[in-house]
């Protein structure tokens, strides 16, 4: 079982090493990595920020373990030679359109929350975010109007057929949570979101067991403060699911807790925390490991199908906050490797 990793930019290098660390102490057979540039540092080494070489490695890897990308050396760059085009490129090569992002309070934890603890003690969601689509992906450029005056313009569309396999991946994780799916739109003024509220609906016929509901886009936000206990499974587009799960990562404490998988049909994936690169914080030894480590637990539960050493992962995280873990971020002092002895220690 190939891994490809691919740690990136700025504290990537130092997450993805403390989630490898935990991968070894599993001593699972056959796993097996090769390692790839991706983002600023490919970039600055060969003049791309996904080299053909880290493609290769991607399309032949069961799966992948991301660190992240985003380099303040390169934003003056032409936008396809961004770090960024990294993690765009190998969504559009490998057809990684679901992706499915984890929002769990840890107990020791709800009080770091920007909730009351009592309302971020309720937090038990997942999102699931079309990745492959939408703004991101359409038509985008710069042009002159006819005054003169300079105007950007991106593009926001998605097909039937999009829309419809990513509804079908959020039913189905519904299913297999509590049963309730909360489809976030903003139908009321997008014809994209009318199509997308419309084919939702029509795919809910086959999930009978299956609450649906619908919610614009500027509720959920407010929803997800003022009460986010509410919600089980959330389905959105490209564009809304950015944002929403960069909100609920507030609620659970820390950005730095945030695990991520995004997949493609045939269950290849990327994993990743959602948290950036943190230029300002790289080498320093103070970036939380744990959201990467929780990404390592996706990646064995999604791509290679072993739950139970994923469960052991997820045990030993939560094993280490209750001991007193805590990096800067949670209000600790605990650096990187610190942080990743604990969980081992746990494990």
């Amino acid at each position: 079982m190939l891994i490809a990793l691919f740690p990136g930019d700025g504290i990537g290098p130092e997450i993805v090493a403390q989630a490898k660390r935990v991968l070894d102490a599993l001593a699972i057979d056959g796993l097996t990595y090769e390692e790839g540039l991706v983002g600023g540092s490919a970039y600055k080494a060969v003049g791309h920020p996904l080299p053909p070489e880290t493609l290769d490695i991607a399309k032949r890897a069961e799966a992948i373990l991301f660190g992240a990308v985003g380099d303040p050396d390169c934003d003056s760059l032409e936008r396809h030679l961004r770090p960024e085009q990294a993690i765009l490129g190998l969504r559009k090569e490998l057809g990684l359109f679901s992706n499915l992002r984890p929002a769990k309070v840890f107990p020791e934890l709800a009080h770091e929350s920007a909730l009351k603890p009592e309302v971020a003690g309720s937090i038990d969601l997942l999102i699931v975010r079309e990745t492959n689509g939408d703004v991101y992906f359409g038509e985008k450029g710069m042009r002159t109007t006819a005054d003169g005056l300079r105007e950007g313009y991106d593009i926001m569309s998605y097909n039937e057929a999009e829309v419809r396999r990513i509804a079908h991946a959020g039913f189905q994780a519904a299913r297999a949570r509590r049963g309730k799916l909360c489809s976030v739109d903003k139908a009321n003024v997008l014809e994209t979101s009318q199509l997308w509220r419309d084919v939702v609906i029509e795919v809910s016929a086959e999930y009978p067991d299956v609450a649906l509901t619908h919610m614009y886009v500027d509720n959920a936000a407010m929803q997800l403060v003022r009460n986010p206990g509410q919600f089980d499974v959330i389905v959105t587009g490209n564009m809304f699911g950015d944002i929403l799960s960069d909100q609920a990562s507030m609620c659970v404490g820390s950005i730095g807790m945030l695990a991520s998988a995004t997949l493609n049909g045939s269950g290849q994936g990327l994993y990743e925390p959602i948290h950036g690169s943190a230029p300002d914080i790289a080498g320093q030894g103070k970036a939380n490991p744990l959201a990467t480590i929780l990404s390592a637990a996706m990646m064995l539960r999604y791509s290679l199908n072993l739950p139970e050493p994923a469960d052991r992962i997820e045990a030993a995280v939560a094993k280490a906050l209750a001991d007193g873990a805590r990096s800067p971020d949670l209000g600790g002092t605990m650096n990187t490797v610190e942080m990743g002895d604990a969980v081992l220690a746990a494990l």
